[in-house]
């Protein structure tokens, strides 16, 4: 697929077209990779896309329960204080 450069300001630009947006989902941001003697642009995602939907699913499940104790039996507080 050939692109042509754009002029935005001092620099220069591109556009991508909407069926590209739509298909690699891209949304703000792209990670710019330059490898041997390439121009890599990838859909910059967050690290932790799904984490909601996940925690929602296992609090439904009872999978969100503490697997130990938040105070050990052995667990001296007062030398804390």
């Amino acid at each position: 697929m050939d692109i042509s450069l754009i002029s935005i300001g001092n620099s220069k630009g591109i556009r991508l077209s909407k069926t590209l947006i739509e298909k690699y989902n891209i949304q703000d941001t792209l990670e710019l990779i330059l490898e041997k003697g390439y121009i890599i642009l990838k859909p910059k995602t967050s690290s932790r896309k799904g984490w909601e939907k996940s925690f929602k699913k296992m609090h439904e499940n009872g999978d969100d329960k503490s697997l130990m104790a938040d105070v050990f039996e052995d667990e001296n507080l007062e030398e804390w204080n």
